[in-house]
């Protein structure tokens, strides 16, 4: 496999596919990363068992820092529009130890994230199978730990090569996995309504506009708790940001893709939450959602009493789902260190790019290889370390989202009073977003602090889950001062090689790339 390496007085940029994707191509990536019914199962009952009836207030809640952030990167990207997102806006703002820690901690959600995916495709690809051909006195295919890991490291393998191949072909491939992630999802829907209305669900729950008072929370504990959770089922949209210079259209395209995105899974949480409380109400018994029984997999509990033989259609959807956030999972991580190698913040070789499919071709492949490493080696170790990683994820999201909150207040100080809009999108929405997530990561890391958080115990009075989420960002903090000290990295930690007024390596006029696989939608 040959490959190009990056030469920082390239016109053209970093050597990306510029032009390849348009609005429309740019948002459903954006959905597609978040794992919009993965999402869904893995949260919603956790959040009915956190606040009850106030589930829906809870999503509408945690969509609001979402939609503040997706402001501050809209405005950054605006005006810089580079595929290192939040290493890029944070050196500006901040300088480059600040840069460089953001861009460890998308790296390291996005490790972390893709061995929960793999795992979850791999289960529910044998619960299929087990539901199809298997004999009832046999054991669950779905319960074979080594069969399951074997076939989570298929799926990230597989979709590492689609991530390398292209984002053309991996742009074919999530519009089909979407449309049917979005048909099951509205099956779902439609058959709920339908049986509450017929008198035939479990537990009828008629629509009660109290379910969105945000002043019905009867504890502050469990709204925190719910709102923490239901920010991780909104994760994933700044994908579209990282594609930036491959869209038709750098500057504008992502950052409407991103408000685009989140918008629609508002819609899509609260739709189906509703639906799903109409349907199977709030009950502790049965298959009600105060069930916590079901809690980890509300539709494989309620899949045969909703759709009878039809059943499969939503194991489908979640394996579906956790493949194709799988692929898109990787899209981020792999440009956000490309560009941290174009401005020598990392080793020179992360920064080649594949001279024929345009992508960051050993940065793709790298990720895949250590997700797989961790994937296999947490499973080894203990499946509970493991679950435990995968809470701490929301302590990386919120931590690089409140880093761009706050890169976009301080890189735009000098205009943020020149006008009203300015105010809001440049200063007061990024602003509280960032302090809203700062907020959560506290309060998210206090309580992982507990040993009784989580699944592993911990080691003496500390938490495993508080060791997992504080101990990846503090291992980036060694990889950072180890970099350091190599001479090549001397420049950027300078502020030589990217500071603020450091040109971004991106085509600057769209109208230069006709091609775009979707139209190139403006």
């Amino acid at each position: 496999m040959a490959t190009t390496p990056i030469d920082m007085q390239r016109p053209e940029g970093k050597g990306l596919a510029a032009g390849t994707l348009g609005l429309w191509g740019s948002t459903v990536i954006g959905l597609a990363s978040t794992a919009p019914v993965y999402s869904l199962v893995a949260t919603l009952g956790f959040v009915v068992l956190a606040v009850g009836a106030q589930a829906p207030i809870a999503f509408v809640i945690a969509f609001i820092p979402m939609l503040f952030i997706a402001f501050a990167y809209r405005e950054l990207n605006n005006d810089v529009p580079d595929c290192g997102t939040t290493f890029t806006w944070g050196t500006k703002a901040f300088g480059p130890w600040v840069g460089w820690m953001g861009g460890w901690g998308v790296a390291v959600a996005g490790m972390v994230v893709l061995a929960n995916l793999a795992q979850i495709a791999g289960i529910y690809f044998w619960a299929l199978v087990d539901g199809i051909v298997r004999n009832p006195e046999d054991a669950l295919l779905a319960d074979n730990v080594p069969l399951v890991t074997a076939t989570g490291v298929v799926f990230i393998a597989a979709m590492t090569w689609v991530s390398w191949r292209g984002v053309e072909i991996g742009e074919r491939i999530q519009n089909v996995l979407l449309a049917i992630q979005y048909l099951a999802l509205a099956i779902f829907v439609v058959a709920a309504l339908w049986q509450f209305f017929a008198g035939t669900a479990p537990d009828p729950t008629p629509f009660d506009w109290s379910w969105f008072n945000p002043f019905a929370f009867t504890e502050w504990s469990g709204f925190v708790e719910a709102v923490l959770l239901a920010l991780f089922i909104y994760w994933g949209w700044d994908t579209c940001l990282a594609l930036n210079e491959e869209t038709k259209d750098p500057k504008r395209i992502p950052g409407r893709a991103a408000l685009l995105t989140t918008v629609i899974l508002l819609v899509t949480y609260v739709g189906v939450t509703v639906a799903a409380m109409m349907y199977a109400g709030l009950g502790e018994t049965g298959t009600g959602l105060g069930n916590e029984a079901n809690a980890d997999d509300f539709f494989l509990a309620i899949k045969d009493g909703l759709l009878g033989p039809l059943g499969w259609v939503l194991v489908v959807a979640v394996m579906i789902s956790a493949i194709s956030s799988t692929q898109t999972t990787i899209l981020p991580t792999a440009r956000g260190t490309l560009s941290m190698a174009a401005y020598k913040a990392l080793p020179r070789r992360f920064a080649t790019v594949h001279p024929r499919y345009k992508t960051p071709s050993f940065s793709t492949l790298v990720m895949g290889v250590v997700a797989i490493v961790y994937y296999v080696g947490m499973t080894l170790i203990s499946d509970n370390i493991l679950q435990d990683s995968i809470l701490s994820l929301g302590l990386a999201i919120a931590f690089y989202y409140a880093i761009t909150g706050y890169a976009c207040v301080w890189y735009f100080r000098r205009e943020l009073f020149n006008s009203a809009r300015n105010f809001f999108y440049r200063f007061l929405f990024p602003l509280l977003g960032a302090g809203l997530l700062t907020y959560a990561f506290v309060q998210s890391a206090i309580d992982m602090y507990n040993p009784d958080y989580g699944y592993g115990g911990g080691i003496g009075p500390v938490g495993s889950t508080f060791l997992l989420g504080i101990g990846s960002l503090a291992f980036g903090v060694l990889l950072m001062v180890l970099w350091f000290l190599f001479p090549r990295a001397k420049t950027f930690f300078r502020g030589e090689s990217l500071n603020r007024e450091t040109p971004v390596l991106v085509p600057e006029d769209p109208a230069d790339f006709a091609r775009s696989i979707d139209g190139g939608l403006v």
